[in-house]
């Protein structure tokens, strides 16, 4: 089908599709990689921690869904909509999820997404998957910008972003519903000029 494009996109359609789902290492020895069927429970026990459910309003009900879910995040590489890493430690274990959402080839951009196991927190374990995730979006599978919101209130996730280099860069009011009501949403960004 020809493109309606007047410019070229950043990234060429089929570009990352081409190839599987990368395996990411980041410092500390935490490793990036899909989500496998083995990981089911854990990532269902994710949702029944008080501040992952605070944050994220999507919650699997059971296994299954879990299940579905997994399905649909190889589905979003395939089509080249997003990608979707557990974050486990040098034992293995799951400390936690980052994922790229809403990829947009053509504009080169995409959002991100995290949350970390409470085993995990406060050790840098999103801060780095983060730093990882950004330096090969917007290296080698040439993204030109990352995206991602919080709640004001989330002063957890702020840091994260900042530390991660994601600049802030405004608050979007009453953007997002949480279980207590609508939130206004700090909106942060990383470029590839940042980057450099």
């Amino acid at each position: 089908m020809p493109s309606d494009l007047t410019t070229p996109p950043a990234i060429a359609a089929g570009a990352l599709a081409a190839t599987a789902q990368p395996t990411l290492t980041a410092a500390g020895g935490l490793l990036l990689r899909p989500w496998a069927d083995t990981d089911v429970p854990v990532f269902l026990a994710a949702y029944d921690d008080p501040d992952i459910r605070r944050w994220h309003t999507r919650r699997p009900a059971s296994e299954d869904r879990v299940r579905a879910w997994f399905a649909g995040y190889g589905r979003d590489w395939a089509a080249e909509h997003g990608a979707h890493w557990a974050v486990t430690g040098d034992d293995g274990r799951v400390a936690g999820r980052i994922a790229l959402r809403g990829m947009d080839l053509a504009d080169g951009t995409a959002v991100c997404a995290y949350w970390v196991l409470p085993p995990f927190r406060g050790a840098g374990v999103a801060t780095r998957a983060l730093q990882v995730v950004s330096a090969w979006a917007l290296g080698d599978a040439g993204f030109h910008r990352l995206e991602l919101d919080h709640s004001t209130r989330n002063e957890a996730s702020c840091r994260v972003a900042l530390r991660a280099g994601f600049l802030p860069e405004g608050t979007k009011r009453s953007a997002a519903v949480h279980a207590d009501g609508r939130h206004d949403m700090h909106l942060h960004a990383r470029t590839r000029e940042d980057s450099r």
